[in-house]
């Protein structure tokens, strides 16, 4: 990625507000920087997703200064400035002492910019920009290392990753999305403390996977974390995949665990996160499933592997939601082939489930992850483009009013006769509500429909 020796002013309205802060800030007598990701991102030529400031005014200050401001953080310096509706962190500078949890230091001291920066995580997070004099303060090593291409811990490596066990997966995040290699203290020190990925708390780890996931490389950063001994500590499921031998005439690329990576490579970059997710998840039955059968064969491994990525989602505390998708998209992955044997009904249905076009991105990584035959996802999509919208889903011809109107009591009969003239409205066999409630009332006449 490009490098820059100055610093390119954005046009964006972001950018403007966080400049104003920082002189307002100044104005008043405080010391102001932006500060970490966005001083990297600057000076690599990326306009940040959002921009934060480092100052020497307390929260208080900050407080005084600004008409909307929200503490996140007091206690360790740290509040929101809210400006146009975006919200910008400012916080103090400080230095920390032990963190006994993994997660948050013991305690937090207001100190100076050089300080700030050695309590922070990586080099190229550790600069600050004074964007009124156009001067970057770099005490760490930030810009040579982003020159170099490297992810390096400020300090002793392994003393950082085990302040915040978080940091052991940000690392590969940085390096992943920047294509950077990991310099070798620090990647000996991640190899070191992968275990204490166990020990973070499902809700942070959920985050840092959705960003890694949803990122440009997330098959990279996966591969990175298996290389450091950390994958399989997170995703503990997939370790069964290693070695899991599929038929070569399907899967000449390899093993379960091969294919799977070699999966959500296939889905790009920026998937959605549900598609990556089932991506990773979407054969972890096949080792069960081989279990319970033989080898090389899988029977019912999605409904298998649906199971245990139900168990997964949980662990991360996924929202109900998203975890109902993934499961569906792990089931369903199989679905296509036999899309062309369907009835026109079922691939209405198919057609109309929310989920349908993450299926068709998920089921299209996989194919291309092994032979990399689309026919059965090509012909459901020709089919898919075939119909409107009202034909995927038109409105019912009949209702339960209208049996119950003809004198018939309620119960599973009538659930059964309006399912099966929904599927033959579907199936383009009845087109009329006339039509319909003829065929209702030959269905009522066959089950002996109770009447009122």
């Amino acid at each position: 990625m490009p490098f820059n020796t100055m610093i390119q002013r954005p046009s964006s309205t972001e950018f403007r507000t966080a400049e104003r802060i920082v002189c307002t800030l100044q104005e008043a007598g405080h010391q102001a920087l932006l500060a970490g990701g966005c001083v990297r991102d600057l000076l690599m030529g990326v306009e940040p997703k959002d921009y934060d400031v480092a100052t020497t005014a307390t929260p208080e200050q900050v407080a005084r200064l600004f008409p909307y401001t929200k503490p996140v953080g007091t206690e360790f310096g740290v509040m929101l400035v809210i400006e146009d509706g975006t919200s910008f962190q400012v916080a103090t500078f400080r230095s920390e002492g032990d963190y006994a949890d993994g997660r948050h230091p013991d305690r937090v001291s207001f100190a100076t910019a050089e300080d700030d920066a050695k309590r922070r995580d990586f080099t190229i997070n550790g600069m600050y920009w004074d964007p009124a004099c156009d001067e970057v303060m770099d005490t760490v090593g930030g810009r040579a290392d982003i020159e170099r291409g490297v992810v390096r811990a400020i300090g002793d490596p392994t003393e950082r990753l085990r302040e915040d066990h978080l940091r052991i997966v940000r690392a590969v995040r940085f390096a992943a999305r920047l294509e950077f290699t990991i310099e070798e203290r620090t990647r000996q020190a991640l190899i070191e403390c992968a275990p204490l990925v166990e020990r973070i708390v499902p809700e942070r780890m959920q985050q840092e996977l959705r960003v890694i996931l949803t990122d440009r490389n997330p098959a990279l950063a996966l591969r990175m974390m298996d290389e450091l001994g950390m994958l399989t500590r997170i995703f503990p499921e997939l370790e069964d995949a290693r070695g899991c031998e599929q038929p070569e005439n399907y899967h000449p690329e390899g093993d379960v665990f091969v294919h799977t990576l070699l999966t959500v490579e296939k889905a790009g970059a920026h998937p959605e996160f549900a598609v990556a997710l089932a991506a990773l998840l979407h054969d972890i039955g096949k080792p069960e499933a081989v279990r319970r059968s033989e080898p090389k064969r899988f029977p019912e491994h999605e409904r298998i592997g649906a199971e245990m990525a139900e168990a997964v989602c949980s662990r991360l505390r996924l929202p109900r939601d998203e975890t109902d998708r993934v499961c569906w998209l792990v089931k369903r992955h199989m679905y296509f082939k036999e899309a062309q044997r369907m009835k026109t009904s079922t691939l209405k249905r198919l057609f109309a489930e929310p989920g349908f076009e993450h299926l068709c991105a998920l089921i299209k990584a996989d194919a291309l992850a092994s032979w990399g035959v689309l026919d059965d996802y090509h012909y459901v999509l020709q089919r898919r483009q075939e119909m409107s919208e009202e034909e995927i889903s038109p409105p019912p011809l009949i209702s339960g009013r209208d049996l119950l109107a003809k004198g018939y009591k309620p119960g599973p009969a009538l659930g059964k006769i309006l399912a099966e003239v929904r599927e033959q409205q579907l199936q383009g066999e009845l087109t009329t509500r006339e039509e319909a409630l003829a065929a209702a009332e030959r269905m009522a006449s066959q089950m002996n429909a109770p009447r009122e």
